[in-house]
């Protein structure tokens, strides 16, 4: 699986995607509320993880995770 961070423009919010590894899109929610993104595509059994990855991460940058949801 893999996460991306796209910087928005001033119209549009910056995001957050997850894709599998075939790279289809699994969720796609506002960077400033990943709680809210998480919980509605069933995420919560990683939530802490993926929250502490996104802080982490830099804009612009895909990366590759480990574990399955």
């Amino acid at each position: 699986m893999y996460i991306l961070k796209i910087k928005g423009s001033a119209k549009i919010p910056d995001y957050i995607q997850i894709r599998d590894d075939d790279f289809t899109l699994v969720a796609y929610f506002r960077h400033d509320r990943p709680e809210h993104g998480l919980k509605k595509f069933a995420l919560e059994k990683k939530m802490e993880d993926i929250i502490t990855i996104i802080r982490e991460l830099p804009y612009g940058k895909i990366q590759k995770i480990s574990f399955q949801l």
